[in-house]
């Protein structure tokens, strides 16, 4: 079982490559256009303030985040909004009444990054809330230049709740694409691997639909089962057991898109050797069953 170090390096991984992808850049993009709001796609665990230095942070924010007082009471919001992310979308107000938020993306039952923005009010700010928050904020020595910081929180973008709830769910469909495009560079990750490791995966994609077993491969690749399995998952991030899980539930995906095929069709296709196992492993790494996934394709819903 992965370790927590073991989870959030994978994660980091996984947001780099995701970063690198043209879909990913194309929506980073057209949401600040379109929103005006910081954009930022967290590993977990991060540890750091996700809006620093993005090209629509609130300046008022930016002005928090040099004093040592306020910068550390933003890196505990983020550290309880992620927190309490883990399994569905959730927004915090930070101490100055500010809303941050986050999406999880998920590959099946694996949380691996959090899409963010925020930095809004969802009210018009007053002079009466600015005043506490000063007082506040000069108790903690927080505070330098109070017309800098007055001005920067009156700058602050107010939206409506239901526009903000709008944006909230761009991101939770974003977050469905990131999910899927995840699970493919787990199975297909781009790095430098040993001429063993691209030979299993080749034979493991050419006998997928059969009933291939960790023995057998690691013997087409001329190895031991027990430094084969060491060595794979070293190379890929992934145990034997859940890459080819992958790899098949990839080729289903295809496959489901031809509205004719019968799903028990498709999982006896791709090597699965019952129903109950194929509807488990497919929940598994993509997060519902194959029946809810089918029926939110385009063609399905037209």
């Amino acid at each position: 079982m992965p370790t927590p170090e073991d989870r959030a390096k994978r994660s980091r991984i996984v947001v780099e490559q995701l970063k690198r992808s043209e879909i990913y850049r194309d929506y980073e993009k057209a949401f600040r256009e379109t929103t005006g709001l910081p954009f930022s796609l967290r590993a977990i665990e991060a540890f750091d303030l996700p809006h620093r230095g993005d090209p629509k942070e609130n300046p008022f924010c930016a002005l928090m985040a040099g004093t040592n007082q306020s910068c550390a009471a933003c890196l505990q919001l983020q550290h309880k909004v992620e927190q309490e992310a883990q399994l569905e979308p959730k927004t915090l107000k930070c101490f100055a009444g500010l809303c941050d938020s986050a999406v999880p993306v998920r590959v099946g039952e694996n949380l691996v990054a959090f899409l963010q923005t925020g930095q809004i009010l969802l009210h018009q700010p007053n002079k009466r809330e600015f005043t506490k928050l000063t007082r506040e904020l000069i108790k903690y020595g927080a505070v330098t230049d109070l017309k800098r910081l007055e001005e920067a929180y009156f700058q602050t973008r107010v939206l409506k709740k239901k526009q903000y709830e709008a944006v909230l769910r761009l991101l939770a469909i974003f977050a469905q694409h990131l999910s899927s495009l995840s699970n493919q560079l787990m199975v297909s990750a781009e790095q430098v691997e040993s001429p063993m490791i691209t030979r299993a995966k080749l034979y493991i994609t050419d006998h997928q639909s059969e009933e291939v077993s960790l023995r057998e491969v690691s013997g087409a690749v001329n190895t031991s089962a027990f430094y084969f399995c060491k060595m794979f998952k070293q190379a890929t991030g992934l145990t034997f057991t859940d890459y080819l899980a992958r790899t098949r539930i990839e080729k289903v995906k295809n496959l489901l898109l031809n509205p004719h095929k019968r799903i028990s069709e498709v999982a006896y296709e791709t090597g699965f050797q019952s129903l109950s196992q194929f509807n488990r492993v497919f929940r598994r790494v993509v997060g519902q069953s194959p029946t809810v996934w089918r029926a939110k394709l385009p063609h399905q819903a037209a």
